[in-house]
């Protein structure tokens, strides 16, 4: 099972909404559900993750275009990866930068047409949350 915030969903959603016809591809991070509010009962393992946030692809750009190398997501802070098909089917394709899991939308972005894959394409049940993710500092 793969669970996701609502919130997050809806936010990739818009992302991908707004980058039509081109595709939109953002790394995902997560959160263990056991660092939810108290007052939020996910009903989930604390040690279960629940992805709740992107590393924009835009961060860090100049220095990427210099290095040729992507500094603006810490390693190993992406356990998925978001991905739009504006022209396509809903499904991992080829051409997708591939992580061990998947997030992929298609038109016309609503929660009917995004769903979860494993790098190897298989579909794995997707859970949006109603919850809220903790507030991080900086």
């Amino acid at each position: 099972m793969v669970y996701i915030t609502r919130g997050l969903a809806t936010a990739l959603l818009e992302f991908a909404e707004e980058a039509e016809p081109e595709r939109f591809s953002v790394g995902l991070g997560t959160t263990p559900a056991g660092e939810f509010d108290d007052d939020e009962e996910l009903g989930l393992p604390a040690e279960t993750p629940v992805f709740t946030h992107f590393y924009h692809p835009d961060a860090g750009r100049s220095v990427n275009a210099v290095f040729g190398m992507d500094f603006s997501t810490p390693a190993g802070r992406t356990q998925g990866r978001f991905v739009s098909h504006p022209q396509g089917k809903l499904t991992v394709e080829l051409t997708d930068d591939l992580h061990a899991t998947m997030l992929v939308a298609v038109p016309p972005w609503e929660p009917e047409g995004f769903a979860a894959f494993d790098r190897r394409g298989d579909r794995q049940p997707l859970e949006l949350l109603a919850a809220e993710p903790p507030t991080e500092s900086l």
